[in-house]
């Protein structure tokens, strides 16, 4: 779920981008799982989808590498970009199983958030693949 305030747009990195409608100063959680708000299901309940259904949950979900569970964000989350210089950082203390994002440095209004999807997604050269 997003803590912050953000807005979709069009991104010069891929399609639509997620972006900054606040400043953010740098530490600040950006994002963070919520059960019941976010889907987490396991490769068994990704098989009983239908292959188009499958395509778009793929396009939009991520791989835990940890847990081995995808996990889908029902909000503009599921909008980050991939970069390899990210400005929001995402880590997996002991206590939150699927992670947090926090901001990276000091990210500006209007500022479009990304993060590095191989720190947690283990479909990564899958969705550098997707058009």
């Amino acid at each position: 779920m997003l803590l912050i305030k953000t807005k979709i747009g069009p991104s010069t990195i891929n399609g639509i981008g997620l972006f900054a409608n606040q400043f953010i100063p740098k530490g600040t959680v950006i994002w963070k799982f919520h059960s019941g708000y976010d889907i987490k299901i396991d490769k068994n309940e990704l098989a009983k989808l239908s292959e188009i259904t499958k395509d778009c949950f793929l396009k939009y979900a991520y791989l835990n590498p940890d847990t081995d569970k995808y996990i889908l964000c029902l909000d503009d989350a599921r909008y980050f970009n991939h970069s390899d210089d990210p400005n929001c950082i995402d880590e997996s203390p002991i206590e939150e199983n699927e992670g947090i994002t926090f901001a990276a440095r000091d990210i500006q209004p209007g500022e479009e958030l990304t993060s590095d999807y191989r720190k947690y997604d283990a479909d990564y050269d899958y969705k550098m693949s997707i058009p």
